[in-house]
């Protein structure tokens, strides 16, 4: 078992799988489609993991973000014409500007507050968008973004090329989470996420943390953003609305918050159940709504936590009974000693 879970099987196996997943399916389109956007929005769920996962702070103002990544490739690519992938460097620098700024102000809130302050936050980007027509083009959309520049001899005009160049992003972006998570810096956000206050009297300074890890996770928005934008290449406001940063959480929760893994299984999950009820999208929060609360009492570390949980468990049982079980060989021990006992008492008598 330990053999099988082993990282250095699994993630090349599944790095394999997601290369080879085109020719499983006979290059079809739709489901590559479907993929790719799963893909995307894995990005955007790694960014609100980094933030709530790993320091406890609870933004929903991603969606906010994430638009703002779309529009900022949109605006540069449609209206001033830019080179594709100048547009995508710059969207993701407007990004993470305006996060450093938001940041700034709103991580000087806690716990409650600071997720409602990000909520009202969110929903004042997406009246921005919605509301100023001259830039944005407001409920009419953005129209004709391009598709993602060549590189090279590599051209992507189809389904399958932006397959592999999302998943080459998705990637990178799963690599730096996975150097993050287990680095220093890794361990300082969970400290802070288990006692600020405690984390400030060793000497770490939270502020500090806490803003670097909340750029990073805007960052990560508007990568997913702008990824989404040059995929769909139409936006509308409604990328930016409240219901995609709950769209997010229910991923990260389904998945596992706090995990390495669960941004991609709870979006892989939700996703495919999502295009398999197709004919129930005005009830599935009928749906998901009481399986996500029965989710969250009872394994509220996700799926990934609680398998991990029922591994750790199964494999403790497991050293607890050989080091209480004796040894087989423990009768043919005795029946030595007895012989020897035999042989002394003979040498006695």
């Amino acid at each position: 078992m330990s053999t099988i879970l082993n990282k250095k099987i699994v993630i090349p196996v599944l790095v394999l799988l997601a290369v080879f997943f085109p020719f499983m399916t006979q290059n079809n389109t739709y489901i590559i489609h479907v993929m790719t956007l799963s893909f995307i929005w894995m990005i955007g769920v790694y960014g609100l993991n980094l933030l709530a996962g790993y320091t406890g702070y609870l933004s929903l103002a991603h969606a906010g973000f994430f638009a703002i990544g779309a529009y900022s490739l949109g605006i540069l690519t449609v209206k001033a014409q830019m080179n594709f992938w100048l547009a995508f460097l710059l969207a993701l620098v407007i990004t993470s500007v305006l996060g450093l700024i938001v940041g700034v102000i709103a991580l000087r809130t806690k716990e409650h507050f600071f997720a409602i302050y990000t909520l009202c936050l969110g929903y004042i980007l997406y009246l921005v968008i919605d509301k100023w027509e001259s830039l944005t083009e407001g409920v009419r959309g953005l129209i004709g973004i391009p598709a993602p520049a060549n590189i090279g001899p590599i051209k992507f005009d189809n389904e399958l090329s932006n397959y592999y160049l999302v998943l080459v992003f998705l990637l990178l972006v799963v690599l730096v989470m996975y150097r993050i998570i287990h680095s220093l810096s890794g361990r300082t956000y969970i400290a802070i996420r288990n006692s600020e206050d405690l984390a400030q009297t060793i000497g770490i300074s939270t502020m500090k943390n806490k803003l670097t890890v909340f750029v990073l996770s805007t960052f990560f928005a508007g990568l997913s953003g702008a990824l989404y934008a040059s995929f769909v290449r139409f936006i509308g406001p409604d990328i930016g609305a409240i219901p995609i940063t709950f769209d997010l959480l229910t991923y990260l929760l389904v998945g596992g918050i706090g995990t390495l893994s669960g941004p991609i299984v709870g979006t892989l999950l939700i996703v495919w159940l999502s295009q398999f009820l197709q004919d129930l999208q005005d009830q599935r929060m009928l749906i998901f709504g009481p399986v996500l609360t029965l989710l969250v009492i009872f394994y509220p570390r996700g799926i990934v936590g609680g398998v991990s949980s029922l591994f750790h468990m199964i494999k403790s049982k497991g050293s607890q009974k050989s080091t209480t079980v004796p040894k087989a060989r423990t009768a043919k021990e005795m029946v030595i000693e007895k012989n020897t006992i035999s042989d002394k008492q003979v040498k006695e008598g």
